[in-house]
């Protein structure tokens, strides 16, 4: 059941972010580009996410289990330091030079696309660099 419902939960997030816009390249760089002739659509999009995301946060936060019977895992590390601060600067950097993040490359990666087969390749060989020169001890 709970492959079932993986599989339904990734087709419902691949026909969002196809119907919304977030596989098209263009699209994402004329939102990040706020100085020019900045297309404000993805805000729309993404201020969704974040408000259907933090309802069901609030709502997993109050239960044991899933729907599906498996435990709850809500990360409990909430400090911000310099290792989220730069991750999150690398990937915005990504995403801007690109504009793919790692969602919509897998589905563009079902289209053909030879960005982002390129684009998977450099974030697979960024987080094996990351594997190899972090202490996890």
């Amino acid at each position: 059941m709970l492959s079932v419902t993986s599989l339904l939960a990734g087709v419902v997030f691949g026909l969002g972010i196809i119907g919304s816009g977030m596989v098209n390249p263009a699209i994402v760089l004329a939102f990040l580009d706020i100085t020019g002739d900045w297309d404000t659509a993805l805000l729309w999009v993404m201020g969704g996410a974040v408000t259907v995301g933090s309802i069901a946060f609030a709502l997993a936060k109050k239960r044991k289990q899933s729907f599906l019977g498996s435990s709850m895992q809500i990360p409990a590390v909430t400090k911000i330091d310099s290792r989220l601060l730069a991750g999150s600067f690398m990937f915005g950097v990504g995403w801007g030079i690109a504009g793919i993040c790692p969602g919509p490359a897998l589905v563009l990666i079902g289209t053909g696309s030879n960005d982002a087969v390129i684009f998977l390749v450099a974030m697979l060989a960024g987080m094996g660099i990351y594997q190899i020169t972090q202490d996890h001890s």
